[in-house]
């Protein structure tokens, strides 16, 4: 039994709702870790399912677990920074209900932080696993995040949007100093950028964590082949817990705005910063970003259309 002051190295912070199917796998997972000095933080909201259940009876058996549980759902963004605000160790990692870890994961990622300051967030390749835990197959962005080049690690967050990735471990004081998560479609995409910023962002070069996709899963309810006309509405409650839809959505114009933001909110130099403005502005004039900013507004048409009809 650790101390009643003792703070572990690591907090691993599990937000969850309606969990049951494949919590159990993914408890284990971390719960096997060959890195053993971590808590694990749970914030259930408010499910509905056998999910509280299932945690209760993992916390009994393990004195890591602290388990929470919200009787309203305020949505998935308060969720994963509630678990973040309950934590104080020095590194921290979200973890999904769903996904999978090698017992090595931890491990591997302290080794590359202990070694150097200046990489805030570490990650490895990324599995793709199914519903049964099988491989088929991988999330590779080949991309430069790790360069010491502020700008060159912000424009390619921006190309690559490997959102995925910040299910790394990273610093405390480094995700401390962001917003963190916000009620709107794509806030971790900005949120790691805002990391970016912060420090390189390095990934293990061995496939370490496992995606599962599912039909459950949050990208295949919503950007699936099978959803004709994406919903922004209806996506933005999974953010919020509101139910209430907002009037009108336009998530790739906010995230514009709020990678802006991101580069005021840095401590980098002026001139740092305006490269990272003039790396928002190739996104948006000869990039993906010009296509993304149209494509709102044509889904919006789609949506007034059908409206009306």
């Amino acid at each position: 039994m650790p101390e009643a002051n003792y703070t572990p190295r690591v907090s691993i912070g599990l937000p969850v709702f309606n969990g049951e199917k494949y919590i159990k796998d993914t408890l284990d997972s971390i719960l096997t870790q060959t890195y053993t000095d971590f808590e694990l933080i749970i914030s259930d909201n408010a499910s509905t399912d056998k999910t509280s259940q299932i945690c209760r009876e993992y916390s009994r058996r393990d004195s890591r677990i602290i388990y929470y549980r919200s009787e309203k759902n305020h949505g998935a963004a308060w969720n994963f920074n509630n678990v973040f605000r309950l934590s104080s160790s020095f590194y921290f990692k979200w973890s999904a209900h769903d996904d999978l870890h090698d017992p090595d994961y931890l491990l591997k990622c302290l080794r590359v932080l202990d070694n150097d300051p200046s990489i805030v967030l570490c990650h490895s390749k990324i599995g793709v696993i199914n519903q049964h835990g099988t491989k088929t197959g991988t999330n590779n962005y080949c991309a430069n995040f790790d360069s010491k080049k502020q700008e060159t690690r912000f424009s390619e967050i921006m190309k690559k949007k490997p959102v995925f990735t910040l299910f790394g471990v990273m610093r405390r004081r480094a995700l401390k100093k962001t917003p963190l998560l916000a009620g709107y479609i794509g806030s971790d995409w900005n949120l790691l950028a805002e990391l970016s910023l912060a420090g390189r962002i390095f990934e293990i070069p061995e496939y370490l964590f496992f995606r599962r996709d599912h039909a459950q899963s949050y990208t295949n309810r919503h950007y699936s082949k099978m959803v004709k006309i994406h919903d922004y509405r209806t996506e933005s409650l999974w953010w919020t817990g509101n139910i209430k839809k907002p009037l009108i959505t336009l998530p790739y114009w906010k995230n514009c705005i709020e990678f802006f933001r991101s580069v005021n909110r840095s401590s980098l130099k002026w001139s740092e910063k305006l490269s990272c403005y003039r790396e928002i502005g190739k996104w948006l004039t000869r990039g993906i970003g010009r296509s993304l900013l149209y494509e709102d507004l044509k889904n919006e048409y789609r949506l007034l259309r059908l409206k009306l009809a």
